[in-house]
């Protein structure tokens, strides 16, 4: 049944402007869960590992609780990493300040639209639909145009 509903989310067509922000319920890197809420202006996903760790260095600069003050959270896609990688990976995501959850399961994240080498930054609404889409290359360019109004 999961090989059916991860095979039919595949083929949902991505998410635009204006549409609800797909449902996502996950774990950070320390077991803490996570819901989207009304809370959040900003979704960062990311499902390349290579721009991951990027990131994941610009986020760690910009410090502890720098994404839940701007209303941000980051999501890395990890459903394909393999069960040996997470074992060396888990504890290095542990030592960064910002929180990182990690969607393991790969139709949580089917409806958003990625390009190589990018986050994907999903602007939200009051009433949690996408207002903008972003895409931001964490090798190239700053954190801080992202949250610009």
């Amino acid at each position: 049944m999961g090989l059916l509903l991860a095979t039919l989310s595949a083929f949902s067509a991505p998410v635009r402007v204006g549409d609800p922000v797909p449902s996502i319920t996950a774990q950070d890197q320390r077991g803490l869960d996570f819901h989207v809420t009304t809370n959040l202006q900003f979704l960062l996903v990311v499902n390349e590992m290579t721009v991951a760790k990027a990131a994941n260095v610009k986020l760690a600069a910009l410090g502890a609780g720098y994404l839940e003050t701007n209303r941000a959270a980051y999501l890395m896609d990890i459903h394909a990493m393999p069960g040996i990688a997470r074992l060396f990976a888990f504890p290095k995501l542990r030592k960064y300040p910002q929180r990182i959850v990690l969607v393991e399961r790969a139709e949580m994240l089917a409806a958003i639209p990625f390009q190589p080498g990018c986050v994907t930054v999903l602007r939200l609404d009051a009433a949690e639909r996408v207002e903008t889409i972003s895409f931001w290359n964490p090798a190239t360019a700053p954190m801080h145009p992202l949250f610009a109004p």
